[in-house]
């Protein structure tokens, strides 16, 4: 379901490399950019296709992530709900459109469109996407630092809000979209998402929750080398529990409490078995880049993209496609990019492409969204934290480490771990964290705080809006808005 920060075609045309500035050249003469984005896009679509890739050249396209440290980035994805402000109902295409639109006519961004419909935008790296019922995404630029992540995060929301004003409506900072069933969710014109409604149901029964009601703050980190990724990814994947308890942020569904902290990271358990989950053979002896390609080459395939079109082959194998034997494709083979789309259809907790993606936490409000890449950048681009974290999850067996995912969706950091609690962890965890930062010497530190308030509390933003329900609130769900919309003017950290 969701792409990487690096990511810029964003399901429109794929080009001989993906690469977004091939799209199209950024300028604010606003229709007249977007034909012309769209001719370069067709354009692209029809060029002589690249050659056929072998399994030596998928695991050589995630391996050649490695990189020195000092290249090392930061790279921030959000999504939020857009909502009519009178109603509440969530933001139809119209207004959707309105905004893209409008980054690409007054503020210099670059159209992404599909057929006749523009459904994101780019610029400097940045890609502005639609998830299936509308979710606004930013797929932030790889930055150096965490004080250049603030600087976008703050001006891509108070803009989008601004532009979404313009037409009554609002964003909402949250999880799970806790008044609108699935059926009142309006669908954007995504041919992907179309392929993907048809398909989730066949493998469980939560697959369009997670595509129309949730919403996720992730943070994608470099690794240096094969045994810098084993690490990072095995620590944090044991570790994704605890960042779902931190972050949860979705204990309203349909109106009501559920009486869940995270009922998003809850509806990944009955979503798709083959593409979802802990990876228990993570901890395996001989896991590396191959192992994990190896996985997504056997987890069923969604769609193919062939001249402007999304073909659908849900459920065919990636093995045949690499033999030619795809039946609505016969004699095709996949290219790079087919690999590099297919890498975005897995959904475990910890993903790997060229990059890490960090996938446990809800969606949330400004300050949680600077939180999600202050944790991992301390935890893991510090050695001495990265030693400690890795010490402290070393002796974490299977069954505790599948126990603690489930139970903090419930109970959060009230969950139960070998005596003591998810928050004993969490707190562990933030400290740590807090140490990685002050190495870095830039003052970074200071975007844990909305992270300590909550372990010293020991209660989620879920579980204090639950209490404020039960004490305050009465089941009025307008205060559930109230408290999660983001503000016209973001707060300064300090």
């Amino acid at each position: 379901r969701r792409s990487a920060t690096r990511r810029a075609t964003a399901m429109t045309a794929v080009t001989a490399r993906g690469d977004a500035r091939r799209v199209g050249t950024a300028t604010p003469r606003g229709r007249r950019a977007t034909r012309r984005a769209t001719t370069t896009t067709i354009r692209a679509a029809a060029t002589a296709p690249a050659r056929a890739v072998t399994r030596e050249d998928c695991v050589a396209f995630v391996r050649s992530g490695c990189k020195p440290r000092e290249a090392f980035r930061i790279g921030t994805e959000h999504e939020k709900f857009g909502y009519d402000e009178a109603t509440k109902r969530r933001m139809d295409y119209p207004v959707v459109r309105h905004v893209l639109s409008s980054l690409v006519e007054r503020h210099g961004w670059t159209p992404i469109n599909e057929a006749d419909n523009i459904i994101g935008c780019t610029k400097d790296k940045q890609s502005v996407t639609l998830e299936p019922g509308g979710q606004f995404e930013l797929s932030g630029a790889p930055l150096e630092n965490l004080t250049q992540t603030d600087e976008e995060v703050r001006w891509h929301i108070e803009t989008v809000n601004a532009l979404a004003r313009e037409k009554g409506h609002r964003f909402l900072g949250i999880g799970f979209d806790p008044k609108w069933s699935v059926a009142e969710v309006p669908m954007m014109p995504k041919g992907r998402y179309k392929i993907m409604r048809a398909y989730m149901p066949k493998k469980g029964t939560r697959g369009h929750d997670m595509m129309f009601r949730t919403c996720t703050i992730q943070v994608n980190l470099d690794f240096e080398s094969e045994q810098d990724m084993v690490r990072k990814f095995r620590t944090s994947l044991a570790l994704q529990p605890l960042a779902t308890a931190m972050f949860a942020n979705s204990a309203f569904v349909d109106g009501a409490d559920t009486g869940y902290q995270s009922m998003r990271s809850d509806v990944w358990r009955d979503t798709d078995d083959d593409r979802t989950g802990t990876l228990a053979w993570v901890f395996d002896d001989d896991f590396g880049f191959e192992k994990y390609c190896d996985y997504v080459m056997n987890v069923p395939m969604y769609f193919v993209y062939r001249n402007g079109t999304y073909v659908d082959v849900s459920g065919e194998s990636w093995l045949d496609f690499m033999e030619g034997k795809l039946p609505q494709l016969p004699g095709d083979k996949p290219t790079i990019d087919d690999w590099e789309q297919h890498l975005t259809t897995v959904f475990p907790e910890v993903r790997l492409k060229k990059y890490m993606e960090m996938r446990g936490a809800d969606g949330g409000s400004y300050e949680a969204i600077m939180a999600l890449p202050a944790l991992w950048v301390g935890l893991l681009y510090s050695d001495k934290a990265l030693d400690a974290a890795e010490a402290m999850v070393s002796d974490w067996t299977q069954v505790e480490r599948d126990a603690l995912r489930v139970d903090v969706t419930k109970d959060g950091l009230s969950a139960k771990f070998r005596g003591g609690t998810a928050n004993d962890i969490a707190k562990k965890m933030v400290e740590l964290s807090v140490q990685g930062l002050q190495e870095r010497g830039l003052g970074e530190e200071v975007y844990l705080r909305y992270l300590q308030d909550i372990v010293d509390d020991g209660k989620s933003v879920a579980a204090r809006m639950s209490e404020m329900n039960a004490r305050e609130w009465n089941g009025d769900l307008e205060k559930v808005y109230e408290y999660a919309t983001f503000p016209d003017t973001l707060p300064k950290i300090v």
